[in-house]
């Protein structure tokens, strides 16, 4: 049997002898710029009277919209030039605005400027149509960047090393950005050519433009321009990142006393290696997978899934978009094929990724320590993950992929692989498909093997959308890498909308109006019945970033091989009604399973929630969300449970590089209150300094000696106190 490695090569070499030099051809035929050599570098302050800049701008022509809708003018037009030298790539915008005063810009922490103004680059480095870098900034130049593939759409996890400014002038605004060339991957040499998309977003008004334009259905790898360099010399990345972590907590004993503080602290290396100007090596031993980030409250009493928690561990969250298969998400069982926070407490871990031509692969590996206080159980081992990706492009946003999954835990093991598939058929419709094969051994002994599949077609156009999915797990499927929500069922959904433009004249404050209706039927054979749900309803576009979404859940579901109806109307909504705040809410009722295992029973229940943004200075955000939920007895109408979930975060953000950021959250079910504070220091990524400080509180009364939970008061029950220190040095 071909282990995950030997596969992934195996596929790499076949692919890379058959279809030489095929890496930019697909740029051939489309709109093209050339990039203008520098110099004399410009100064990265967001004030465009360089040298540099004092030639004519690219011909870019008219930036249209795509969302939230497409082919529109805007009064706001846009300037871009374009240049480099021998380190770097230089990327200025003048973004002209009738109203200046109307421009929302904020100073944030990273990643976070979505409800601002934004203007921005996609950028295929390659040329091959399947991984895109998206480099966006906002006035103020808080960057905000992601990987793009065409398999796991965009991921705003990894951090890129580039320079951003920007200032607000009496015309607009003006952004400059400095790529490193050893930040990106590409081939160099004699008239590179990479594949680029400029796009900017209008708060106010809630319209994102672009050039070339985005059609219905289309995304950036279909409409790329070809951007031209004379000549391009490959820089290999070198990186090596030191760490050192120091933590201590404590556990209450008693009412007066809390145990002795527990301190640990820990150095670590993590390392990146470029070893061809397109494959890339990632090590680390003993990291720090420390989550600076805690987990919002989520409701996780009376759920048929689970709950799902993304990932926030930088090692694992680089090169993540690689990993997806096509047709996982949040509409399929699948949610994510390779879900790194499967591995809990990795003690080392390398990965392995590139491209050769047409073909993208990745590996990765890790050891996952048993967690402290199970040394010696017979029952927990360490385990050993191994996982290997192939992807083969024969044209842009088109590919046929490859993957392999091995877990090792002693006698236990569980060996995954499989392919997917996702093509465009004409310019409107695509097809997307996957298939999974387990064979498992466990702890007590017992073999099992399973088969996994999904197959979806989508067609777009500006005036209606229509897509079907179709999804099958067998009983005895698993796969330790992946989070799904179940096994043994087949089901399938089908989706459809009408889009409605109104005349700008009299209804300038609605953009878009969309029926749709949803239908999905399954057999679900560990549950025990038939499911049928359909969700008619009306979505509404408005300005200032607002929508209006009405619908209805008809239907019933099996669960403990009984039958329970579904009956529940749905309200949710979004507005900025001024620069400074942004409120969205949603509610919710009606018929409710209550998912015992043992004695289910149908239910009603009313879910409430809203959320809250608040920026009173360009510097301090505050969001406050809030969750509601009710449920009765559907009979009797006594009361199963009521819940609150409280979630607020406070950050004032001092310069680009410093913020303190408070945190609070509340959950009545369970009568605790976590607050977390934090200091954080980033000169770039890598390099960055943290001192936090956390605690739980819980309500208990002490009696006898022991603990009663729920009862009593509020008390402290334990508290934290962590530092982390990290230095990346690039050589």
């Amino acid at each position: 049997m071909l282990t995950a490695p030997r596969l992934v090569l195996a596929l790499a070499a076949s692919i890379w002898l058959a279809v030489p030099g095929l890496a930019t051809a697909q740029l051939a035929g489309r709109a093209s710029l050339r990039a203008t050599p520098i110099t004399t570098p410009p100064a990265i302050d967001g004030i465009l009277d360089d040298e540099a800049w004092r030639g004519q701008s690219q011909p870019t022509g008219e930036w249209l919209s795509y969302n939230p809708l497409h082919g529109s003018r805007i009064a706001q037009t846009t300037r871009v030039w374009v240049g480099y030298d021998a380190r770097y790539l230089y990327f200025a915008f003048q973004c002209d605005d009738p109203d200046p005063s109307q421009i929302k810009t904020s100073i944030t922490r990273r990643d976070n400027i979505w409800n601002d103004d934004w203007v921005g680059f996609s950028l295929d480095a390659l040329g091959t149509g399947q991984t895109s870098y998206h480099f966006l900034a906002n006035p103020s130049g808080i960057q905000l960047d992601m990987i793009n593939t065409a398999s796991g759409n965009e991921d705003e996890s990894p951090d890129y090393i580039w320079d951003s400014a920007g200032h607000l002038n009496d015309r607009g605004y003006a952004v400059e950005m400095r790529v490193p060339l050893a930040s990106i991957r590409f081939k160099g040499g004699d008239q590179v050519r990479m594949g680029v998309l400029f796009w900017r977003r209008v708060s106010r008004t809630g319209v994102s433009v672009a050039w070339p334009a985005l059609e219905p259905g289309k995304w950036v790898f279909e409409k790329h321009a070809s951007l031209i360099f004379d000549r391009l010399e490959s820089i290999l990345t070198r990186e090596v990142i030191p760490s050192a972590t120091f933590s201590t907590d404590q556990e209450r004993d008693t009412p007066a006393r809390w145990s002795a503080a527990d301190g640990h602290g820990d150095l670590g290396v993590s390392t990146k290696i470029g070893l061809t100007p397109t494959v890339t090596m990632d090590a680390t031993i003993n990291p720090d997978f420390s989550q600076v980030e805690s987990d919002a409250f989520q409701i996780e009493v009376n759920q048929r899934y689970p709950v799902f928690f993304s990932e926030k561990r930088p090692f694992f969250m680089e090169g993540s978009g690689l990993m997806t298969l096509a047709g996982s998400g949040m509409d399929s069982s699948m949610i994510a094929a390779v879900h790194t926070r499967r591995i809990v407490n990795p003690s080392v871990g390398i990965k392995l990724t590139g491209s050769a031509g047409r073909l993208q692969f990745g590996t990765l590996s890790a050891l996952d320590d048993v967690p402290s206080g199970f040394e010696g159980r017979i029952d927990v081992e360490d385990r050993l993950f191994n996982i290997a990706r192939a992807q083969y492009s024969p044209g842009e946003g088109n590919y046929i992929g490859a993957i392999a999954t091995d877990m090792e835990s002693g006698a236990d093991f569980n060996r995954v692989a499989g392919s997917d598939l996702s093509w465009r058929v004409g310019s409107r419709q695509r097809v997307t498909g996957m298939i999974l094969y387990s064979n498992s051994h466990g702890t007590e002994g017992s073999d099992s093997g399973g088969l996994a599949g999904s197959a979806s077609w989508t067609y777009s156009t500006r005036r209606q959308n229509i897509q079907g999915f179709i999804e099958h797990y067998d009983r005895d499927f698993r796969m330790d890498t992946a989070f799904y929500n179940r096994v043994g069922f087949t089901s399938g959904w089908g989706y459809t909308d009408w889009n409605f433009y109104p005349a700008k004249g009299r209804f300038a404050w609605i953009r878009r109006i969309t029926p749709f209706i949803y239908s999905q039927a399954g057999e679900d054979r560990v549950a025990g019945g038939s499911e049928r749900v359909t969700v008619p309803g009306i979505r509404m576009n408005f300005t200032r970033q607002g929508f209006l979404r009405v619908d209805k859940i008809i239907g019933h579901e099996p669960w403990q091989h009984q039958r329970f109806t579904l009956s529940r109307p749905r309200f949710q909504g979004q507005i900025q009604p001024f620069r400074w705040i942004r409120v969205s809410g949603n509610i919710n009722w009606g018929a409710a399973t209550f998912y015992d295992d043992i004695a289910p029973f149908a239910g009603w229940s009313r879910n409430t929630s809203f959320d809250i943004s608040w920026q009173p200075t360009t510097r301090m955000n505050q969001s406050i969300g809030y969750t509601r939920v009710d449920f009765r007895h559907a009979d009797t109408r006594e009361r199963v449970y009521d819940l609150d979930l409280v979630n607020t975060r406070t950050t004032f953000q001092f310069t680009k590089q410093f913020f303190v950021r408070a945190i609070a959250q509340y959950d009545s079910l369970r009568a605790r209150v976590l607050t977390d504070y934090l200091a954080s220091y980033e000169l770039r990524p890598g390099t960055v300094a943290y001192v936090g400080y956390g605690s739980l509180y819980e309500r208990r009364d002490y009696l006898g000696d022991a603990w009663i939970s729920g009862a009593g008061d509020y008390l402290g029950t334990r508290r934290g106190f962590f530092m982390k220190a990290s230095y990346l040095y690039r050589f």
